[in-house]
C-alpha cells in the first residue's frame, strides 16, 4: 500500500531524521512528516544558524583587536543585514543537506501538520487543507520544543522576542534585556554585545549558566562585565510596559524593584515541547508535567507509539535526541542497543568562553556521597591559549578519591567545545584520572589542560 510504512517519524528536527536515515539502514520502509522545513528548529532556528550568527561576532572581535595580534585594520564595521543573512544562507544550506539525506536513503518526505490517529496511523494536513491518512507499524513522535512564555512577558515578536525573532531582526538595538542566562540567553548576550549593543542579563537564580560548576559561571560573569554587560542575578521580570517606544522593565532585586529602559527584551527562560494537537489525547499516549512517559527504548504506553527529543525526559539537546532516535529505531528493529547514560551527555555552549561540560559538578558528587580529587589548570598556563590571545578560562576535573573514577570535567575558554569529546569518551571507557595523567597529550594544543588538570588533582601537575 502507498500510504502504508514499517515506520512514520513525526517531525524532522535532528532527533527525527537521524532516526529515520538509521530506520532505512535498518531495512524499514520510512516517511517523515514535517510541517516547516526539514532539519527542524536546531538546524532551520537553533543550533546552525545561532553558530553562524557568533562566528560573525568572533570575527568583528577579532578585527577589533587585530592590533593585539600586530596587525593594523582600519574601518572596520558591522553590516547586520548582511551578517543575519550569511545565518540564514548556512540554515538553508544544512536544510538542502537533510533532503538530500532523505533521498539517499529512499525515506519519504510528507509535508503538511501531523496527527496521531487510533490504530497507529497518522493524519497529515498540507498547508491547502487537504487531509490525508497513513499507517505505519510504529510511529515516533519527534516535535521538539520551542520559547517558553512568561506570563509577565507575552512575546509580540516586536519589543519581546524569542530565539527565532533574535537571530532575524533588522538591526541590532541600542539596548537589549535578555531575561534567562542558559545557553540561549548568554549566547545571544555575547553576539548581541559584540555587535555593539549594551546587554543586561537579568537572572533569577544566584549566578549566571547556574546548571554549570559554579566556577564556570564566576568566570563567565567576570568575562561578560569585562566585555561591559550588566548582570543582575536574584532578580525577577515582573512586568514590562511595551507602550511607549521602547519598553521599560520592571525587575524584582533583593534591593527593591528596578525599572530598566530598552528597545527589545529577549525571553530565553528555556523551552516548552510541542505537544498540544498531534492527537496524543485522542490515542491515549500519557504524559506528565509536559513531557512524554517513555521507558529506556522510547516505548510511550501505546503499542508501536514511541517518542524522542525535547517531549521526552532528559536534557533538550540535538546530540541527545540523535542519540535517542538512533536507540528508539535500533530496538524497533531487534537490534539490543545499550540504554542511553543521561550521566555521560556533553553540553556545550557557544558564548565567548565558550563552555563545555560533562558528569557532575563539584557540589553534585559530594551531594552523591563522593569523595573527590579535583584538578584545575587554568589556560593563562598553557602555551596555546597564551599564542592565540585566549588565556581567559580553565579545565576543571572531578574524580573519585577512592578508585579514580572519571566524575565529571567542566571547561570555559576557546575551543572547549571541542575538547569535551575526549572526556565523554574516557568516561564511557571507565578511564581513571591515572589513565588520564599517562596518556601523551601532543604539545601545543588546548586540550594538554585536560592531562594538566588530572595531573593536579593528584598533586602531579608540571605548568602550574
Amino acid at each position: 500500500m502507498a500510504n502504508s510504512y514499517n515506520l512514520i517519524v513525526v517531525g524532522t528536527g535532528p532527533g527525527g531524521y537521524v532516526a529515520a536515515i538509521r530506520a532505512s539502514q535498518l531495512g524499514l520502509k520510512v516517511a517523515v512528516v514535517e510541517k516547516e522545513s526539514l532539519g527542524g528548529i536546531c538546524l532551520n532556528w537553533g543550533c546552525i544558524p545561532t553558530k553562524a550568527l557568533l562566528k560573525s561576532a568572533n570575527v568583528f572581535e577579532y578585527i577589533q583587536h587585530a592590533e593585539d595580534y600586530g596587525i593594523k585594520v582600519k574601518g572596520a564595521d558591522v553590516d547586520f543585514a548582511e551578517v543575519v543573512k550569511r545565518s540564514r544562507g548556512v540554515a538553508d544550506g544544512m536544510s538542502k543537506g537533510v533532503q538530500f539525506l532523505m533521498k539517499k536513503n529512499k525515506i519519504d518526505v510528507i509535508m503538511g501538520y501531523g496527527k496521531l490517529k487510533a490504530g497507529k496511523k497518522v493524519e497529515v494536513t498540507d498547508d491547502k487543507g487537504k487531509a490525508e491518512i497513513y499507517s505505519a507499524d510504529n510511529i515516533i513522535i519527534a516535535t521538539g520544543g520551542r520559547s517558553r512564555e512568561l506570563p509577565t512577558m507575552p512575546i509580540d515578536n516586536k519589543k519581546i522576542i524569542g530565539y527565532r525573532q533574535a537571530m532575524v531582526m533588522d538591526k541590532a538595538p541600542k539596548k537589549m534585556v535578555i531575561v534567562g542566562s542558559g545557553a540561549i540567553g548568554v549566547e545571544f548576550a555575547y553576539f548581541y554585545n559584540a555587535m555593539g549593543t549594551e546587554v543586561t542579563i537579568v537572572e533569577f537564580m544566584d549566578r549566571i549558566v547556574p546548571v554549570e560548576d559554579a566556577d564556570v559561571s564566576k568566570q563567565l560573569e567576570r568575562t561578560f562585565k569585562k566585555a561591559g554587560m550588566t548582570i543582575m542575578t536574584n532578580s525577577e521580570v515582573t512586568k514590562v510596559d511595551t507602550k511607549g517606544k521602547g519598553c521599560k522593565v520592571t525587575v524584582k532585586t533583593k534591593k527593591g524593584d528596578e525599572v530598566l529602559d530598552c528597545d527589545v527584551v529577549l525571553s530565553a527562560v528555556g523551552v516548552s515541547t510541542n505537544l498540544e494537537n498531534i492527537g496524543l489525547e485522542d490515542v491515549g499516549v500519557a504524559t506528565d508535567k509536559g513531557k512524554v512517559i517513555v521507558d529506556d527504548y522510547y516505548k510511550t504506553n501505546i503499542s508501536g507509539v514511541y517518542a524522542i527529543g525535547d517531549i521526552v525526559h532528559g536534557p533538550a539537546l540535538a546530540h541527545v535526541a540523535s542519540a535517542e532516535g538512533i536507540i528508539c529505531v535500533e530496538k524497533i528493529a531487534g537490534e539490543n542497543p545499550d540504554p542511553l547514560d543521561y550521566n555521560n551527555i556533553p553540553g556545550c555552549t557557544y558564548c565567548s568562553p565558550e563552555i563545555a561540560s560533562v558528569g557532575y559538578t563539584e557540589a553534585k558528587a559530594k551531594e552523591a556521597g563522593y569523595e573527590v580529587k579535583v584538578g584545575k589548570f587554568p589556560f593563562s598556563a598553557s602555551g596555546k591559549a597564551s599564542a592565540a590571545g585566549a588565556k581567559d578560562g580553565f579545565v576543571k576535573v572531578i574524580f573519585d578519591a577512592k578508585y579514580g573514577e572519571f566524575l565529571g570535567a567542566h571547561m570555559i575558554g576557546a575551543n572547549v567545545t571541542e575538547m569535551i569529546a575526549e572526556v565523554v569518551a574516557a568516561r564511557k571507557l571507565e578511564t581513571t584520572g591515572h589513565e588520564i595523567i599517562k596518556t601523551v597529550h601532543p604539545h601545543p594544543t588546548m586540550s594538554e589542560a585536560v592531562m594538566e588538570a588530572a595531573a593536579a588533582a593528584y598533586d602531579e601537575v608540571i605548568h602550574i
